[in-house]
């Protein structure tokens, strides 16, 4: 096998890789590492140098150290620092270890084998590469995290006697994200939300909870379909609906995967039900040519099962010992960018989130938090989470249009999708998860319980079906707290002016105080 000779480490520059730093400094770390063994991963989000100045700067997605904290300018000086100053880059460490010859890494670690940094990068290039060194194992020293966990999440971990670390990788050589503890997150993490959603279902009446939960789980189902530019029957809303009331109940894996795939596609006549058998992408093609235009581009068929794999045991295994929410976004990412179906991912890749919730017993038992609807309303900051790793990833990937408009990967992309920074995303979904339980959830619940005694007292008053009492609330606050000359004469023609006039007094006092956001009914009217 030919080994990659690095070039000489850069010396201070002002741009790398088309990203300006914001004062020259000297590339260290996973900068430096890509750049010296021209590595093929994607560049992480942040980037981390060493400046002439005695103060540390962060700006740009760049961290500028200060000159003490400069690594020896070698492989193992460079490794050292990735691993102490900017925790686990798997992608960029898999492509480095099979760039190097191995007796690169046995001679980093023969030099100190007890050394905390020698025994996770030892670690590493075995579990990553599959390959074992030529060093004995160790019988001596205490266990250390593979993972950093004041840097970043982590499982449980399991020794590994032969390195003695401790392997709190949350995840396998499979399926494993990384998402880095930032301080947004760490907010979002002290907040309890699910405890605060149990208050909030606790507080409610059984009947008005029974009956906001059907709302919700309506207003998800609907949204996911409209995100994804569909105006399906509402049968089928419905029907994608009660799965998504389901989620958590049954484990995943491909075949779990498959029979939510019917469920969302429907008619199936023009869609391969299954992995798909061929390239895929998303985007756009050429008006005249028929080229693909991706946006991104999908894993390569011939991994699908191996990928699927691998998420199905992070479901099963690492995701019970994150928070809740970091999973969720770890796996329902990392499914939308894998793309393993012809059709119905970015639903299923949505539906992952509520399987991971309720699995965890995040959300109070019968309650779906509608995501989807605060994805929808916040659809733009979406695909900006969604293209923080996709634009990173498309210029590594190799591909060739196909006859049919399609694409064709032509190079080894497998461990882009196993191994990416879920970071943003998490923060995104925490935000949207906050956004359903501090506002969603309980704005719902009180216009019910308003509504409610809107009804009670327009029926004390009028002697009118329920059905017609909840109509006329619905045609005032439609239209700003007074009921149309349309809607007097075609729906309450038997009503006097005095009896309009007190009905209508009946609704803003109702509803005094109470301006939420766009909200839906139950049968997807739009409420005023």
């Amino acid at each position: 096998m030919d080994f990659r000779s690095p070039k000489p480490f850069s010396a201070a520059v002002t741009v790398f890789h088309d990203r300006r730093l914001p004062e020259p400094a000297r590339p260290a770390g996973y900068a430096a590492l890509i750049d010296a063994y021209d590595l093929s991963a994607p560049v992480p989000l942040r980037l981390t140098a060493t400046g002439e100045r005695h103060r540390i700067t962060e700006q740009d997605g760049w961290r500028i150290l200060t000159p003490r904290h400069a690594p020896e300018a070698s492989l193992g000086g460079h490794l050292t620092f990735a691993l102490k100053y900017e925790g686990l880059d798997l992608a960029v460490l898999k492509r480095l270890f099979l760039a190097l010859d191995p007796r690169d890494i046995e001679a980093i670690i023969r030099t100190t084998p007890t050394g905390l940094y020698a025994r996770r990068i030892w670690f590493l290039f075995e579990w990553l590469t599959g390959r074992e060194l030529d060093l004995p194992p160790l019988d001596r020293g205490t266990y250390t995290d593979v993972v950093d966990t004041e840097q970043q999440f982590a499982s449980e971990g399991v020794n590994a006697p032969r390195q003695r670390v401790r392997n709190n990788l949350p995840g396998t050589a499979d399926f494993c994200p990384l998402v880095f503890k930032t301080p947004r997150l760490q907010e979002f993490m002290a907040l309890n939300l699910a405890d605060r959603a149990r208050a909030v279902a606790d507080r409610a009446p059984a009947d008005i909870l029974a009956r906001t939960a059907a709302f919700l789980l309506l207003k998800d189902s609907k949204a996911s379909y409209v995100i994804e530019n569909e105006n399906p029957p509402q049968d089928r809303v419905q029907r994608w609906g009660r799965a998504i009331g389901e989620a958590g109940k049954h484990p995943l894996d491909l075949d779990e995967l498959l029979r939510l795939q019917r469920i969302v596609i429907g008619e199936q006549r023009f869609v391969h039900i299954g992995l798909r058998e061929e390239g895929g992408f998303v985007g756009v093609r050429d008006r005249d040519t028929r080229m693909p235009l991706p946006d991104h581009i999908s894993a390569r068929h011939e991994d699908l099962r191996a990928l699927i794999d691998g998420m199905a045991a992070f479901d099963r295994g690492a995701a019970t010992h994150l928070d809740p929410v970091i999973a969720a976004a770890a796996l329902a990412f990392g499914f939308v960018y894998v793309h393993p179906f012809e059709d119905g991912n970015g639903r299923l890749h949505r539906y992952l989130i509520h399987h991971t919730l309720a699995h965890r017993g995040f959300n109070p038992p019968g309650v779906v938090f509608p995501v989807s609807s605060v994805i929808l309303a916040r659809i733009n900051e979406y695909r900006a989470v969604l293209e923080s790793y996709s634009k990173r990833l498309l210029p590594l990937v190799e591909w060739r249009a196909t006859d049919d408009g399609n694409v064709d990967v032509i190079n080894d992309t497998s461990d882009f999708y196993r191994f990416f920074d879920a970071t943003p995303h998490a923060e995104f979904l925490f935000s949207c998860v906050r956004q359903t339980i501090e506002q969603d959830l309980p704005e719902e619940a009180e216009y019910l319980r308003r509504h409610d005694e809107a009804v009670r007292q327009i029926m004390n008053a009028v002697e009118m079906p329920e059905r017609k009492a909840a109509d006329f609330i619905l045609f005032v606050r439609q239209n700003g707290g007074a009921l149309s000359n349309k809607r007097r004469h075609r729906e309450f023609e038997p009503l006097t002016d005095d009896e309009v006039s007190r009905l209508q007094d009946i609704v803003r006092d109702a509803f005094h105080g109470f301006e939420p956001g766009r909200e839906l009914n139950n049968a997807g009217a739009v409420r005023a």
